[in-house]
């Protein structure tokens, strides 16, 4: 028997056909690890699937790509759905991917948590972004679908707790392809044309493939956005989405959005009532103590007898100038007293007395007293001052030394 030859292309077709032809390989699934994945300019993604021990190429063309709700990541568990196929020109087989899920979660999961982490990264949910909420607003704009219970139940609170408010809706689809663009969209037209104060959006509860579009990154860059403050009210208590941690204030269900954005006009009108009561209540204590230091005043003396008030000053008044006239007599003597004794002083001190002894006193011309012989000549004119007069004198003699007396 002739063997046939085949040209290496042949072979790989030959080979391509005969896995096209095996059910089981037209829809496998296959589970490992994700590594050298890349997103080519075409849309294509190519990565390699891998477990300890081998490895298998793997394709996922656009349209399918187009489809995957999270990024996928190197390293990260999947289990990939598609058909074995062998790439004629290069001799190999790879799987062609129609559906990549992520091992442990879902990809609604998985694409929740990256962007969670990335906006969380960007500083959407800090805190310091957050607007405080209108205390009594006069307009709200409630973004959310028309036909939906939720926003008769929002209506329903809000004309309740405060008629006031004017109510705007701006309906949208809140589910499927085209609601997250349509918030979006609703959420910025309300800040453009600011149309109102307030802004509440959400939905009541499903899955989270039905609150699927809060979990939009569109949806939360506009919410960030806003100028105008926003609740974010989507499904029930456990359900949290992405528009939760970026708004200014998350409600728990719709019904306690309403209840949140207005006060109650019930607590209000209470509260007005205390607040009536109590202003009346520390009113009339006013006028009580007023009243009665009306009456103290009234029974002071110096209300009902002035001549008396007045008569009562006269005698601080007299008792006032006695105590200035005794102390003016007590400080004069003192002065008095103390002149006599410096007088006294001055007289002890003073050369007349000694005068008085049978002493006398030698001028020169100028009057000034002659303490010394010195700077006497013969024929100086002097004076003599005595206890009763003086007399003008002329040196005949002067004489150096003391002189003995007695000689």
């Amino acid at each position: 028997m002739e063997r046939r030859t085949l040209t290496v292309t042949e072979l790989n077709a030959y080979v391509k056909d005969l896995l096209g032809q095996d059910p089981a390989l037209m829809n496998v699934c296959v589970r490992g690890e994700l590594s050298n994945y890349k997103i080519y300019p075409s849309g294509h993604h190519y990565f390699t699937l891998k477990d300890q021990e081998s490895s298998l190429k793997c394709v996922m063309f656009r349209g399918s790509a187009s489809k995957l709700r999270y990024r996928p990541e190197n390293g990260m568990g999947v289990t990939a759905t598609g058909r074995l196929e062998v790439y004629v020109r290069d001799g190999v087989y790879q799987l062609i991917c129609t559906s990549l899920m992520p091992e442990g979660m879902g990809d609604l999961q998985v694409a929740f948590e990256q962007l969670k982490a990335k906006l969380s990264e960007e500083g959407l949910f800090d805190r310091a972004h957050k607007k405080p909420l209108p205390e009594m607003p006069g307009r709200i704009a409630i973004i959310t679908s028309s036909a939906g219970a939720a926003v008769h139940d929002m209506i329903r609170i809000l004309g309740r707790r405060w008629p006031m408010s004017k109510v705007i809706l701006l309906p949208v689809r809140v589910q499927g392809v085209e609601a997250p663009p349509e918030i979006a969209g609703a959420i910025r037209y309300a800040n453009e044309f600011q149309v109102a104060d307030l802004i509440i959006t959400g939905r009541g509860g499903g899955s989270l493939e039905d609150l699927w579009a809060f979990n939009d990154e569109r949806v939360a860059r506009a919410i960030y956005a806003s100028q105008i403050p926003v609740i974010s009210a989507v499904g029930h208590e456990p359900d949290v989405t992405i528009s939760d941690y970026v708004a200014d204030r998350r409600a728990s269900t719709p019904s306690n959005a309403a209840e949140i954005a207005v006060p109650d006009q019930q607590e209000m009108r209470e509260a007005l009532e205390s607040y009536g009561i109590r202003s009346r209540q520390a009113m009339e204590k006013s006028l009580r103590v007023a009243a009665q230091r009306l009456d103290a005043l009234r029974n002071k003396r110096v209300l009902t007898e002035p001549g008396a008030f007045l008569d009562s000053r006269r005698l601080d008044l007299d008792r006032l100038r006695d105590r200035l006239l005794a102390s003016e007599e007590r400080q004069l003597a003192e002065k008095r007293q103390r002149f006599v004794k410096l007088g006294a002083s001055l007289d002890a001190m003073s050369p007349l007395r000694v005068l008085s002894r049978g002493y006398a006193l030698a001028t020169g011309r100028e009057g000034k007293p002659l303490r010394s012989v010195r700077g006497l000549a013969k024929g100086d004119e002097i004076t003599v001052r005595f206890q009763d007069g003086q007399a003008a004198c002329r040196v005949e003699q002067v004489q150096e030394g003391e002189e003995r007396y007695g000689r």
